[in-house]
């Protein structure tokens, strides 16, 4: 094993710590424990590390990364593990780590696989957590003041952080302040890095409180995270929008919650829905309107196809956005269309 460690994005904030091996055979992480690995079978895969670059892995590495689960359908699925282990395997390249359950077949090959050498512990000799729910502020609907738009997809892969990045461009243009939080998924920096590269004012995610992964944390756990990052967009720039993406699908577990609670829809000002296909509208739209939510807007990867658009356009008068239409501003005439709809008009910028 390499006598150098290459910490993950995740695990940026892990140090001063000391290597305990003995807890190996002993101890059951938790979600955000950080550990170090030894890489078995590389697989030709990477890190990203905590300079943000991506960071090439070769067998016999030794690498820090925190425990945490994933829920990806066109990748894999993986948990933190129920027991103690001695191997694992990459479930995220920003630095999340746990046991694979299962593996999309279109995967050309599996994960790294991993052996876990010992457990990164503080000078008191605890295993150090990533995750900082002692710095959560509790969600309160009341201290939100920004417009939320929430960008939700029909499923993984659907064009929802694309959509935000431009509708995020489309606002900056027309000069209004936007910031753009992801509120749920897997660590990784790339993301947040796009949007704010298309226009976003300010940009932050899950990962800036230390969770390598949202997937099975509880609600009540998640609308905290969500005032936490909504506060610090508020204290940044004082937004007249923020952007929010959840990931993944509408039948994924935690957009699923999210969607369903009053207290968090209550404080979404408008939804903007994205599709890989015209199929997917339909279906997605008829399970938004069972939870009372009508996006201002459908956009997505089905988009890209002329035809596609065409499908969908003959059926319904919701507003298709390209990409194009989202950056030249056309969704905020959509958005103050829908506000007129509910008699609370957005006033222009003076």
């Amino acid at each position: 094993m390499s006598n150098r460690i290459k910490i993950s994005f995740v695990c940026r904030n892990a140090v001063n710590f000391t290597i305990n091996q003995e807890l190996v055979a002993t101890y059951t992480p938790k979600a955000g424990d950080v550990a170090i690995f030894k890489v078995i079978e590389a697989n030709g895969s990477y890190i990203v590390g905590n300079d943000k670059l991506n960071s090439t892995l070769f067998n016999g590495d030794a690498i820090m990364l925190a425990f945490g689960s994933r829920y990806a359908t066109s990748q894999l699925e993986g948990y933190v593990p129920n027991s103690p282990v001695q191997t694992c395997h990459l479930l995220g390249r920003g630095g999340v780590a746990g046991v694979l359950k299962s593996l999309n077949s279109k995967m050309r090959s599996e994960p790294p696989q991993l052996e876990v050498v010992g457990y990164a512990c503080d000078a008191y000799g605890k295993v150090i957590n990533t995750i900082e729910q002692d710095k959560l502020a509790s969600f309160d609907p009341t201290q939100i003041k920004s417009k939320i738009i929430l960008s939700i997809g029909s499923s993984m892969d659907s064009g929802k952080t694309t959509t935000a990045a431009y509708l995020c461009g489309g606002l900056n243009r027309a000069e209004h302040k936007v910031a753009y939080l992801k509120l749920t998924g897997t660590a990784f920096p790339k993301d947040a890095r796009f949007v704010y590269d298309r226009g976003a004012d300010y940009v932050a995610d899950f990962s800036h409180f230390g969770y390598p992964s949202t997937f099975m944390f509880e609600k009540n756990e998640l609308l905290d995270l969500y005032q936490s990052l909504v506060n610090q967009a508020q204290e940044a720039i004082s937004p007249e929008f923020i952007v929010i993406e959840i990931a993944d699908g509408l039948l994924q577990r935690e957009t699923a919650m999210l969607l369903q609670d009053q207290a968090f829809m209550s404080t979404v000002h408008s939804v903007i829905f994205s599709c890989g296909d015209s199929l997917g509208v339909f279906s997605g739209l008829q399970m938004l309107e069972k939870l009372g939510i009508e996006p201002f807007a459908i956009s997505g990867l089905f988009t890209a196809s002329d035809l596609l658009i065409e499908e969908v356009e003959q059926q319904l008068s919701v507003p298709v956005l390209r990409l194009s239409q989202l950056l030249d501003g056309e969704a905020l005439d959509c958005l103050k269309l829908q506000d007129l709809k509910k008699g609370s008009f957005i006033a222009q910028r003076a």
